[in-house]
């Protein structure tokens, strides 16, 4: 830390308690001055040789007939006052970090100035503050937290604005040349020691990182840390990814972890505020950044302090743009009343729209500049797909979720993006067996969201014994089974005749590996219990180019005995 000494004359500055402080010297003192809850007693002359300010307030005391002069709203209080007072005097006094700035401001306020006395203590501060303070990374963020304490007086003297050019500045500076980060200056500490040990660093000199300044600005109140981001930005050196760590690093600082501290009535106004200045300082790109499982994170927060509409929105639009990034936790959104849902279903649903607006807006505008783009776009959808599949699945359990909302979310994303239907299953069937009241029709509809020519070989042995499942999909996935099972078939026999041979033989097997509950269904509908299909019900004969073309007529023979021997695995 920089310091600067002043004077030469011991401190004979002396105190009878709290309120009382005095010089000890052979003369009595003629004047007393009160700041804030201290009484000084002082000598006229040394003080009125440098300030203006009390020379014009001894003269109206004089005339008033009164020996006392009170500062009320004196800059920096009865400390400062003090160290202006020694300055008079010429008593050593030491400047620092610390007091510098509440120095500068008394003595603005006393007009200690040089046309009163050259060399005076403004010019003197002036010199500290340009020649060591401001040149200081660690000494230009302490002055600027010191700042608060004497406003509006420091933000009049351009010392607010003074200290956040340079913190931003010195930001901007290549890393190769950075010395100054305390944070960083530990790192190179440990480093030295191990090699002082006898212990092996890889690299002596490590590299810094573009946001090495992060850690150090983080005890910065919200409003100055605002202003000095504000100010790093526009310099227009600092990448993206180094701002977005700078946010999530603050965020992680101030934020606290538990529910009921980010909504309590302390702290509640000063969390929503945090919040709000986050998201304004994200970058502008919206692209690029901060990951989405911060953003996510951040919109958490926000649901619970409240923030404005707006802060809300902007959170959505920069989430939807990284939606492929998410993870399913990161979507467990707590719903807050009057939803019923423990997770917020409907802001999902929401994020994933924006998702594809965004997605149908690259496909309108494909061309061969932004071929790539399209390319990576087509690559995300897949991976959302899975994702909302995996998020249904965690969802379905609940009980107050309604069909509704579960057909939405599934129905938000386009058919291609589920190119294997084997999660989208597996949340249908937990919606299934945790909505056991569901009537007919609408597990009709529910099941329509899935395309059992979609399902693996495991999903469709699965359902083919799952009696959650209405009667009709089962029938469908035994039939797509078995005629995948054909197709196979009809490809191999194509082959060698040792292979057409081998599956011949496959071929008369191929009922047989169906599960037997399942293949006892299947031989009734449609009749191939012996390698035959047998003429004897005309629905059957119907329905064997189509598997749902023929239920309504099984639903009274064989349907309800079937279903009574069926069972599930799940």
């Amino acid at each position: 830390m920089k310091f600067m000494k002043l004077g030469s004359k011991p401190d004979t500055f002396q105190a009878d308690d709290k309120c009382i402080r005095y010089v000890a010297s052979d003369l009595a003192t003629d004047v007393t001055v009160t700041v804030g809850e201290v009484k000084f007693y002082l000598h006229k002359f040394p003080l009125l040789s440098k300030s203006r300010r009390l020379q014009e307030l001894v003269l109206k005391a004089r005339e008033e007939c009164c020996g006392d002069i009170n500062m009320v709203d004196f800059p920096g209080g009865p400390k400062a006052f003090e160290i202006c007072v020694k300055f008079c005097y010429g008593m050593t006094v030491t400047l620092n970090a610390y007091n510098v700035v509440a120095s500068r401001c008394a003595a603005e306020y006393l007009e200690m100035t040089e046309d009163v006395d050259r060399g005076n203590l403004i010019f003197k501060i002036e010199v500290f503050l340009n020649s060591s303070i401001f040149r200081s990374w660690k000494d230009s963020i302490i002055v600027l937290q010191t700042t608060k304490s004497v406003l509006p007086w420091s933000e009049n003297l351009k010392i607010v604005g003074r200290c956040i050019d340079s913190i931003a500045s010195k930001t901007s500076v290549d890393p190769a040349n950075i010395t100054w980060s305390y944070t960083y200056n530990r790192k190179l500490s440990v480093c030295d020691k191990m090699i002082n040990d006898g212990m092996k660093c890889r690299e002596k000199i490590v590299s810094v990182p573009n946001d090495w300044w992060v850690e150090d600005i983080c005890e910065l109140d919200i409003d100055l840390y605002k202003r000095v981001l504000t100010a790093v930005k526009s310099k227009g050196r600092m990448d993206a990814v180094a701002i977005a760590e700078a946010l999530k690093t603050y965020a992680v600082r101030w934020l606290p972890d538990s529910t009921d501290a980010l909504v309590s009535d302390v702290h509640s106004w000063r969390n929503k505020l945090l919040v709000e200045t986050v998201v304004c300082l994200l970058p502008s790109d919206k692209g690029v950044g901060c990951s989405c499982s911060f953003l996510l994170k951040l919109l958490k927060v926000a649901i619970l302090v409240g923030v404005d509409h707006s802060a809300k929105e902007d959170l959505l639009k920069r989430i939807s743009l990284k939606l492929h990034e998410a993870s399913v936790k990161d979507l467990l959104i707590p719903a807050r009343p009057p939803q019923a849902t423990s997770y917020d279903v409907e802001m999902v649903l929401s994020i994933t729209n924006l998702y594809m607006m965004h997605i149908q807006d690259l496909y309108v505008a494909k061309n061969e500049a932004r071929c790539t783009e399209f390319v990576l776009a087509h690559g995300s959808l897949l991976s959302v797909g899975k994702l909302i599949d995996e998020y249904l699945e965690e969802i379905a359990s609940d009980p107050n979720l309604s069909l509704a909302n579960f057909v939405e979310l599934s129905r938000s994303i386009p058919e291609f993006a589920r190119p294997v239907h084997d999660g989208l299953y597996k949340a249908i069937d937990m919606y299934l067996k945790e909505h056991p009241s569901l009537t007919k029709a609408e597990r009709k509809d529910l099941c329509g969201l899935m395309d059992v020519k979609k399902l693996t070989l495991d999903a469709s042995m699965h359902a083919a014994q799952n009696e959650r499942l209405p009667l009709r999909v089962v029938v469908q996935v035994l039939f797509f089974e078995q005629m995948s099972q054909v197709k196979i078939n009809k490809d191999e026999s194509q082959k060698t005749s040792k292979l057409a041979k081998n599956n011949s033989k496959n071929s008369k097997s191929g009922v047989q590996l169906l599960p037997s509950r399942s293949r006892r269904i299947f031989d009734k509908l449609w009749g191939f219990g012996k390698g035959h299909i047998e003429n004897g019900s005309s629905e059957t004969s119907k329905s064997s180019q189509s598997p749902t073309s023929m239920i309504p007529g099984d639903t009274k023979s064989s349907g309800s005995s079937s279903r009574n021997r069926r069972h599930s695995i799940s």
